[in-house]
């Protein structure tokens, strides 16, 4: 064999290791997922999203909840027996406010018990679907977040305490419109979340809740850890099964430098302490 046979040898083994690399990382995933869902004898739907790259420039692109996934989830749902529960693995920084809506009313009507389950985090529109859970199983350090309604890049409360705060005749008329649909969108969302959590708390509760998680009480970014997340009556628990751990290690971020964060990918327990060395005379 000749040097330029071995040379198109390689070139094709390189343009085909991703491809490989990629169909046996969705097989461990549909095993994980498989190994998960007999285990608890349920419908296991995974909505995870990643920071992703651009395959040819090489661009960060950030994945949100949207209409793709509202559409994917929902059908989901509909192929899942009402006696079967639902367990849904929650990584995601948020998204569109429809989308989670359309996943969070379709999870809030299913008869058989739902799960969600927080690994990391499950930001904004990622909490509104978790609120729709019969149960929220989070890790100790796992973070939910306030839901309240972003209007491009400024939060729709925000755009209230201008109008609150200024004389209506020195604001534009923009303005005046963008806090119109501000005290619409809030008042929206608020009720919502009464409406997903009304069955499983009192009225006064569900509207206490509403108002801490819809109306700007936090920045949008404040982290709602397990302690806090409990204090305003949601049903948290940290029993995280360590097939959701392994099975996010199935879904890395993708990455074209070095990592920022490395260590030896292997379970420490009790080390003893180093002996030491009995000192040496001169």
């Amino acid at each position: 064999m000749d040097i330029l046979s071995l040379l198109w040898i390689f070139f094709i083994i390189s343009a085909l290791q991703p491809v490989i690399r990629q169909k046996l990382l969705e097989a461990a995933r549909l095993r994980k997922l498989r190994e998960i869902e007999e285990q608890r004898r349920s419908r296991v739907i995974l909505l995870i999203h990643r920071q992703e790259t651009m395959s040819f420039l090489g661009f960060p692109l950030v994945r949100y909840i949207d209409i793709d996934d509202s559409e994917a989830v929902l059908r989901a749902i509909k192929m899942t027996d009402d006696n079967v529960p639902i367990d849904l693995v929650l990584h995601t920084p948020g998204g569109l406010v429809l989308a989670a809506e359309q996943i969070a009313q379709a999870l809030r009507k299913h008869p058989a018990k739902v799960t969600v389950f927080v690994p990391h985090y499950a930001m904004s529109g990622g909490t509104l679907i978790a609120l729709a859970a019969d149960e929220i199983v989070m890790d100790d350090n796992a973070v939910l977040g306030p839901v309240d309604p972003q209007l491009g890049q400024q939060p729709a409360a925000s755009i209230l305490k201008v109008v609150e705060r200024k004389n209506i005749n020195e604001i534009d008329d923009t303005t005046l419109i963008m806090a119109d649909i501000a005290e619409k969108a809030i008042r929206q969302v608020r009720r919502t979340v009464i409406e997903l959590v009304r069955e499983r708390m009192s009225q006064e509760q569900a509207e206490r809740l509403a108002d801490t998680l819809a109306t700007g009480v936090y920045t949008h970014d404040y982290p709602i850890g397990v302690e806090e997340a409990r204090a305003l009556g949601l049903p948290v628990s940290t029993d995280l099964p360590a097939g959701v751990y392994q099975l996010m290690a199935l879904y890395p971020q993708t990455s074209q430098r070095r990592p920022s964060v490395e260590y030896i990918p292997t379970p420490y327990g009790e080390r003893p302490a180093p002996e030491r060395q009995p000192a040496r005379s001169r």
